[in-house]
């Protein structure tokens, strides 16, 4: 992988300002979006016989994502800073996703498990290389999210998600759906 390259700050007044809003609403859209993916997997995975030990991680990792998701709408509320305009679509879009790959089946909920937390380690290890200097106790939460994001994904695969039908087209798909949900809630 590459090396993180911290994003330079705006130059003018306002800049850090600006910075900052960006990366705590693009984080809260993130935890927002892991919340409703594993709502969304874990409502097939309930009805589905047989699942309930998926089911019950499921509802583990998505408890770990609502004290994540909690914890930046603190940090919102302190540093006035407003969420993505995007949230209903994320709420959905991740729901969606969530219930979609459950119906394929456990393999394919652990692909979308691994492929989002690969995109969101690499996500937070960057804005960790940023904030360190400025903000280490941000820096300090964010490496903690990051190393349960990472306890989730390496689950994933230890669970088989290298193993879902046609696994290198669906991680490929959903990292660019993360990596484009990414850019479009730093700006919106």
């Amino acid at each position: 992988m590459a090396e993180a390259r911290p994003v330079p700050a705006r130059p003018g007044p306002g800049g850090p300002a600006a910075r900052m809003a960006e990366i705590l609403r693009v984080d809260h859209a993130g935890e927002l979006g892991a919340v409703h993916i594993y709502r969304g997997q874990r409502a097939v995975m309930q009805q589905a016989r047989g699942r309930d030990r998926i089911a019950w991680q499921l509802q583990e990792m998505e408890a770990q994502e609502a004290i994540h998701l909690a914890a930046f709408d603190r940090m919102l509320t302190e540093r006035r800073v407003r969420p993505t305009l995007m949230a209903p679509l994320w709420r959905a879009a991740g729901f969606v996703l969530g219930a979609g790959t459950a119906l394929m089946g456990e393999k394919a909920a652990h692909a979308c498990t691994e492929a989002v937390e690969s995109v969101i380690e690499q996500h937070y290890a960057d804005q960790i290389a940023e904030l360190e200097p400025e903000e280490p106790a941000l820096a300090a939460d964010l490496t903690r999210f990051r190393d349960e994001e990472l306890a989730h994904r390496d689950l994933a695969v230890s669970e088989g998600a290298r193993e879902a039908p046609a696994y290198p087209l669906l991680a490929a798909v959903i990292r660019a759906g993360c990596r484009a949900a990414i850019k479009i809630s730093e700006k919106l």
